[in-house]
Parts: C-alpha cells; sequence; structure tokens
C-alpha cells in the first residue's frame, strides 16, 4: 500500500477535497456529503483492516467507512480486540474510539450498526435514525426524500413505519 505520495496532482487533489470541507476543529474530519470521503477513508482504513483480519486474526469482523463491528462468543476475547484496537487508532492512526459508541453486548440485544439493530432473524429500525427521518419529514415532503427512505425501510421489519412514509407521498 502508497502510505505516501510525492504526486503533485495527487496531493493537490486531495488538498482540494479536504479543504472543501469545514469543520468545527480545524483539519480534522472529511466532507462527508462528498463521494471521495468514501474512497479516502477505505484508504485511510486499511492500514486498520489489515492488522485487524492478518495480525488479530479477527474471524467476524465487518467495517463500513469508520463505523466497525467485531462478534465473538466469548466476551474476554472481544475485550482484548478493544485494547488492541483502541491501542492502533491511536498510535497509527490518530484515531480514537467514541466513549459513547463502543460496549459489548450479547446477542439477544441485537447488534447496533449502521442505523438498525441487527437480530439474527431480522432488523429494525435504531430508535435515534427513525426520529431522525420523522423531523426531516415533518417539513420535507419532496417526493425524492420520501422514496429515499422508503428505499431505506425496505432493508428491515418497517411495515408500519414504511405505511406512514408512503401516506406522506399523497399529500
Amino acid at each position: 500500500m502508497i502510505k505516501k505520495s510525492n504526486d503533485k496532482g495527487i496531493i493537490w487533489l486531495i488538498g482540494k477535497v479536504v479543504e472543501s470541507f469545514y469543520s468545527t476543529e480545524h483539519g480534522n474530519g472529511l466532507p462527508l456529503g462528498n463521494l471521495t470521503s468514501q474512497l479516502l477513508v477505505n484508504i485511510y482504513m486499511n492500514e486498520f483492516d489489515q492488522y485487524v483480519k492478518h495480525r488479530l486474526k479477527a474471524r467476524f469482523y465487518i467495517r463500513y467507512a469508520d463505523d466497525f463491528i467485531f462478534v465473538d462468543t466469548n466476551k474476554k476475547n472481544l475485550q482484548n480486540l478493544l485494547a488492541d484496537v483502541g491501542h492502533l487508532l491511536s498510535e497509527k492512526l490518530k484515531l480514537t474510539l467514541h466513549p459513547n459508541k463502543v460496549f459489548i453486548k450479547s446477542y439477544s440485544s441485537g447488534v447496533d450498526f449502521l442505523g438498525w439493530v441487527h437480530f439474527l432473524k431480522h432488523r429494525v429500525l435504531r430508535t435515534s435514525t427513525k426520529n431522525r427521518m420523522f423531523r426531516r419529514l415533518e417539513n420535507d415532503f419532496r417526493v425524492e426524500v420520501i422514496d429515499s427512505y422508503l428505499g431505506l425501510l425496505k432493508w428491515g421489519n418497517t411495515y408500519k413505519i414504511s405505511k406512514g412514509v408512503a401516506l406522506l407521498k399523497k399529500r
């Protein structure tokens, strides 16, 4: 993997992308609405992926952008993984785990990942995701917004919610 580049064109392009984002903390973050962010986070997190799979030998690991989960039947294994991962992120990638978003839970309570709570045979929309969706729909009745949410909702157990959102289209 390329860790550094002297290519002036690449450096200029990445600089333009990063500069297009304004954060409350100068010099931190990526432009989240920008499609290049998805590419950049995958490039940046590649070292993390390689470490998790080849050094830690994690069997059940999923990552999307900066969200990731580990699944294991042994709580102690997860606690050890958490320590190793936290160390790698801070030392090598200069990232920190969000203290309110790191937890070890049982399968029966579901796996909270990417706006959904996943169970063995179904998934439900995370409450905060549902609330955010309804807050937006209170003021935005555009068909494309409603269709976007209906597209999201088709992936889980959301029959009643989908019916409610679909009714907004008829207004």
